[in-house]
């Protein structure tokens, strides 16, 4: 095992509960990690030199590395050199549900770079109207590792290109690939690599299962159309599964009105479209279930989460949008708009986030990436470089107008200043609401 991370653990506490003996080797061995180690009974090393990796390897067969651990890694190389297999978390788990007694149960799964976690859990609260017992895994709070020992009726994967870049095996009754825009290109070689590897939820479909695809993606629907699974695709307007007439429609005919949603955003259609696919294809909900979920889902928290409005000035986090294709369809989404962006530099290319400007007034750049943020966002009459969330938040406050709406959608991920998008969206709600809170009682005392 490499890395002794969150999954990294639960992977570790899995395989030796299946009676394999595991030794752990970590680039950062901290002293929770070493406890936690120890409390197991297994090894674990701080990262040795080439050698004495390749060393161990030899002793290995087979190398499961943690989510983090980047398929340009020295252990990556050094264990195909020597042949020894390398299997992520959701293949180690679905080798082992196929060995279940009483057989395996049904496997859903969803990919794609952006729009994966909000699919995923509404797939899940499909499943649940429809009185199936379920639960979101693989990229969540659960790893499938762990989902697999659950009295569950049907698993739902949130399936990364780290995790699908590694599933020789891996197989999902019904999988669906939402789209594909520059991302982690700090963890795969190429874009071509980033590709192949969301590619693998397809990969070992058989004929009876269902690919499930986004219609206006060019390279989902390329990759679709190599899917041996039956194909069907969603999109806005058109495709299998589509918006028309104030409703969702399937082939089969309406599914939901839209007016009957809680969230009807445009990614929010096309995701319920995507979900709606899923759960009608394998068989599993119909839909008087899709309808109530959809009728009560809120959606995840940090995805274009409405935090309050005051004065008539609207303030949206959506932290979790780590990318730029991601940013770009919540950016669209709104008017009147001042936009805080930027943070760590995932080494993608920025320019997505700004091809529809039109409704952004102000822009304040936060993080290690401000400067591209401010360059490629030159086109919007006034644009800040800021020093922190802190004081985006400040002056977003000064610069807002009534109608305005203050959107948090960084394009980029957090670990330039927080542990992660969900530290980073918690941090922006204090502020706007401390901010609120002080006004209030600014006002209060004028009165």
């Amino acid at each position: 095992m490499y890395g002794m991370a969150v999954t990294g653990e639960s992977t570790v506490r899995a395989l030796l509960a299946h009676g394999h003996d595991v030794v752990v080797v970590d680039d950062v061995v901290t002293d929770e990690r070493r406890r936690v180690a120890d409390e197991l009974g297994v090894a674990l090393i701080d990262r040795p030199d080439d050698r004495a990796l390749g060393a161990l390897l030899d002793t290995c067969e087979l190398l499961s590395p943690s989510p983090g651990v980047p398929e340009t890694h020295p252990i990556i190389e050094a264990a195909r050199q020597r042949r020894v297999e390398i299997v992520s978390e959701i293949e180690l788990a679905y080798r082992w549900e196929l060995d279940r007694p009483g057989g395996p149960r049904p496997m859903l799964a969803v990919t794609g770079t952006d729009g994966k976690t909000t699919t995923t859990l509404l797939a899940v609260e499909m499943l649940r109207a429809a009185g199936l017992r379920t639960v979101d895994a693989g990229n969540t709070s659960t790893p499938l590792v762990d989902a697999i020992g659950l009295d569950l009726d049907v698993f739902v994967v949130e399936a990364t290109s780290f995790r699908l870049a590694w599933t020789p095996s891996f197989r999902a009754e019904g999988a669906v690939w939402l789209n594909l825009a520059p991302d982690h290109l700090n963890w795969h070689r190429d874009m071509a690599s980033y590709e192949a590897a969301k590619a693998q939820i397809w990969a070992n479909q058989r004929p009876d299962d269902v690919a499930v695809g986004f219609g206006d993606d060019e390279v989902v629907v390329r990759r679709l159309r190599r899917a041996s699974a039956r194909q069907v695709t969603f999109a806005g307007d058109h495709g299998d599964y589509h918006a028309a007439g104030g409703e969702l429609v399937g082939p089969h005919g309406p599914i939901c009105p839209i007016a009957a949603m809680r969230r009807s955003l445009p990614h929010d259609i096309t995701n319920a479209l995507a979900a709606s696919a899923l759960v009608i294809e394998t068989g599993l909900a119909d839909t008087e279930a899709i309808s109530h979920a959809l009728a009560t889902f809120t959606g995840p928290a940090h995805r274009l989460e409405h935090v309050g409005t005051w004065g008539d000035v609207a303030w949206f986090d959506d932290s979790k949008a780590t990318t730029p294709h991601a940013a770009h369809v919540a950016i669209r989404s709104f008017e009147r708009l001042i936009l805080i962006a930027g943070g760590y530099d995932k080494g993608v290319d920025l320019a997505a986030m700004a091809t529809d400007v039109d409704g952004i007034d102000t822009v304040l750049a936060i993080g290690d990436t401000a400067p591209a943020i401010a360059d490629v966002f030159s086109a919007v009459a006034h644009v800040e470089i800021v020093t922190d969330l802190d004081t985006a938040v400040t002056r977003a406050g000064e610069l807002a107008s009534p109608t305005s709406t203050v959107l948090l959608s960084p394009g980029c991920a957090s670990f330039d200043q927080y542990p992660g998008f969900e530290a980073r969206g918690d941090h922006f709600r204090e502020l706007v609401e401390h901010r609120h809170e002080r006004h209030q009682h600014e006002q209060g005392d004028l009165r």
